[in-house]
Parts: structure tokens; C-alpha cells; sequence
């Protein structure tokens, strides 16, 4: 019975937990700390030739990501084996929500939402240059409520879906895997003089590991939105023509789902033009986040409890002895 609970209780406390408590200052993030050191070896980094630099940058992948799931582990397992598994369970659940964020979504978009709804235009405009890269100064109602439904919809698989796969898989130690392969591409992933080598590495894992995520999400956004009345459809449409269209080989298909099930087109200027509809309103902001919610806790009820049940709760335990002898060794 505790084998079959705990993997409950850790997926439902995090869930929890990112409902209610959200993410933490980023001064005490994890992903905040990882960030640190990517830019402490950053500066420290000399460039060299294609080679001896696409080298270093898969080395400091293994150190950020090394040194992020060794503390992971080790502290699990010292709370497993000095206090007890019931303090194991909370502790792995409040390490998992570090790795995800469904709910964030809607407190980011929420007050753009409401900016909008109220006319407040320069309000919104601000708040959604803190969510996007492009110049939002300019942008009316239509584009500014399509920033926000493209970021919903473009980032589902990277801050559910792909963590919540190899959490199911590997335990803690596969989300932050993915997490840090994700993390690196955002801050390196860059194709110019200074990144172009140096992100070669993590760019090119993030796709690898988003590419099933990106794919696997389709059927649960497809059950979300057959659950809200959602244009089965036009989603399906919208997915055979326009997935290609973004320049990450897998954000496009969440994005172009959405869009379509939604019966709005998503559109970013000289980039892409995704759906057959109407460009969002207000109202479509919520709608998206509240798909996007809907579409998470699916897949983390169907896929990711049977999964971490089956197999990376065992992966995990496993890692955390193997770390836990070790020290007991050194000591």
C-alpha cells in the first residue's frame, strides 16, 4: 500500500503546492542557483576552436546538472534513512514542484487579462514585455492577448509535460535533467559568435529530450478540449498544417494545437501564423490557461503517476542508496 500511495502523494502534494504556494522568490529557486553557475562558468569559459568549445559546453552541462541532482538525491536520502519515508514523500514532492509550474501560467497572464478586459492597454503592454522577447510598445489588444496565449501554449511542454515525463522515468533525477538541458538552452541557446559553440550541446539535448513531451502532449490537449466543448477538428487541422512553422522543431505542436482547438490564429509578426481564426481577445487568455491547466493534471494522473509507480520511484530509491552507501563509505 505505501508503494502504491507514496507515488500519489508526491505527485498530488506538488500539484498542490503549485497551486497554492506557486514558485518561490527567485533568490531561493533552484533553477535561480543553477542559473548562477551557468553564468559564474560563463565568464570564466575561454573560447576556442568548434570542437574544444561545443566540448566545454557539454561539460558544464554534466557539472550544473551533476551537481543539481547529486544534492537532490543526497538530500532525499538522508531524510528517507534519518528521518522517514513519510518526510521523504514531502520532501520529493516540494523537489518536483521546483521543476514544474502549471498554475504559473494564469498568474502571469491573469492581470494582462484583466488590463485588457478593463482597456487598460499601456498597463497590459508592460506586463507583457515581462513575459515575451518581442517589443510589446506597439502592439493593440489582438497581439498582446496573443503573446500571452503563445507563451501558454509554447511553454506547456517545457514546464509540465517534458518534467513530469522523465520524472515518471528516472524520478527527481530525470526532472532535473530536463530542467538544466531546458535552463542551458535558454541562456545559451543563442546563435551568435558568443553561444553558437558554447550552446551547441544543451540546444541541441533540450530538443531531444522536448521531443516526445512536444508529441505526447497532443492527445491530453485534444481531451481538454473535448472536455470544454473545444474544436476537435480544427485542432487537428491546425496541427497537420502549421506544427512546422516555428523555428523549434517541437514547440509548434502544442502551439498549433492550441490555436486550433481554440479557433484562434496565434501570430508573431515576420515569424509564424499559426490556427484559422480569429486573432485572440481578452477572453481566449483564460480559456488557453484554463486548457492548459486541464490538459496538465490529465497527463499527470495518466502518465506520470503509473510511470513514477512503475518505474522511477524504483530508479530513484535506487540512486539515492548507491549516493547514500557511497558516503557511508567515504565516511
Amino acid at each position: 500500500m505505501e508503494q502504491l500511495l507514496a507515488p500519489l502523494l508526491v505527485i498530488s502534494l506538488a500539484l498542490a503546492f503549485d497551486f497554492i504556494v506557486g514558485d518561490p522568490p527567485n533568490a531561493i529557486h533552484p533553477l535561480r542557483w543553477m542559473g548562477n553557475l551557468l553564468d559564474a562558468l560563463d565568464a570564466r569559459i575561454t573560447r576556442g576552436g568548434r570542437n574544444a568549445t561545443r566540448l566545454k559546453g557539454f561539460l558544464s552541462y554534466l557539472l550544473v546538472f551533476g551537481i543539481s541532482a547529486l544534492i537532490c538525491l543526497l538530500l532525499l536520502a538522508a531524510v528517507r534513512h534519518l528521518i522517514g519515508f513519510w518526510a521523504w514523500i514531502l520532501l520529493c514532492a516540494i523537489l518536483l514542484k521546483l521543476s514544474f509550474a502549471v498554475y504559473s501560467f494564469r498568474a502571469h497572464c491573469q492581470p494582462i487579462e484583466s488590463d485588457l478586459r478593463r482597456g487598460a492597454i499601456a498597463d497590459a503592454r508592460k506586463k507583457t514585455q515581462m513575459i515575451v522577447s518581442r517589443d510589446t510598445s506597439s502592439l493593440n489588444e489582438e497581439h498582446l492577448s496573443s503573446c500571452c496565449v503563445e507563451t501558454v501554449a509554447e511553454n506547456l511542454v517545457d514546464s509540465v509535460y517534458s518534467p513530469q515525463l522523465y520524472f515518471g522515468i528516472f524520478g527527481i533525477f530525470g526532472a532535473y535533467m530536463f530542467r538544466c538541458a531546458n535552463l542551458m538552452d535558454a541562456m545559451w541557446g543563442y546563435r551568435n559568435e558568443k553561444y553558437e559553440d558554447l550552446g551547441f550541446f544543451p540546444a541541441r539535448w533540450d530538443d531531444v529530450l522536448g521531443f516526445i513531451g512536444a508529441r505526447i502532449s497532443i492527445p491530453f490537449i485534444a481531451l481538454g478540449l473535448l472536455i470544454m466543448g473545444g474544436d476537435l477538428r480544427g485542432m487537428w487541422q491546425a496541427l497537420k498544417s502549421d506544427r512546422a512553422k516555428t523555428a523549434s522543431p517541437n514547440s509548434g505542436w502544442s502551439m498549433a494545437a492550441v490555436a486550433g482547438g481554440l479557433g484562434i490564429t496565434m501570430e508573431k509578426p515576420g515569424d509564424y501564423r499559426l490556427g484559422w481564426g480569429p486573432l485572440p481577445a481578452a477572453e481566449d487568455i483564460r480559456r488557453s490557461y484554463q486548457l492548459i491547466e486541464l490538459s496538465s493534471m490529465l497527463f499527470m494522473l495518466i502518465v506520470a503517476f503509473p510511470l513514477y509507480h512503475f518505474i522511477g520511484m524504483g530508479v530513484q530509491l535506487m540512486m539515492e542508496d548507491a549516493i547514500w552507501g557511497l558516503l557511508g563509505g567515504l565516511l
